[in-house]
């Protein structure tokens, strides 16, 4: 399988069954490695976002690059049109709107509505659910991304606490 003919490293939906893997799933592909191209799949979720095993399945011979659709990256986005979540239009989503974007097993994108209260922003762990028409109204945004950050209680030197 010539590297040429691969899509880039990243997020992606299987539109269409691939070897033993069925349409509907949420994959990171890599275009190189070792033994090969391949996929990985997603094992656990924090804090809306996909975390990847590191054992994927290498594509079998005859791999038909048609069988993924790419995914916009998770992460923070803010709105550039409004739009309405799907048919139902449950849920209104307007311009300049800051939204965390993620997805589930199957691939389906989620957004989630940041919140601000008590001086810190927090995202809530439940989403709601969107039509792949409406990721083009998304734009990314930079947000530093810090190390995890441990809650350590020791106290500095010279203070008392009684």
């Amino acid at each position: 399988m010539s590297s040429d003919a691969l899509p880039p490293c990243g997020l992606y939906r299987t539109v269409l069954p691939i070897g033993t893997l069925e349409a509907g799933r949420l994959v990171y592909f890599h275009n190189h490695g070792d033994p090969g191209p391949g996929v990985y799949f997603p094992e656990r979720w924090s804090h809306n976002r996909a975390h990847f095993s590191p054992k994927g399945m290498t594509m079998p011979e005859g791999f038909n690059v048609k069988a993924l659709r790419s995914l916009p990256a998770e992460g923070f986005y803010r709105v550039a049109r409004s739009f309405v979540c799907c048919e139902k239009k449950c849920v209104k989503f307007e311009p300049e709107q800051f939204l965390q974007l993620g997805y589930n097993g199957a691939g389906k994108p989620l957004l989630f509505v940041p919140e601000h209260a008590g001086g810190a922003i927090t995202v809530p762990e439940r989403g709601t659910p969107i039509d792949d028409a409406a990721l083009p109204n998304l734009v990314p945004l930079q947000v530093f991304e810090g190390k995890e950050q441990q809650h350590d209680l020791s106290m500095p030197r010279g203070i008392i606490v009684h």
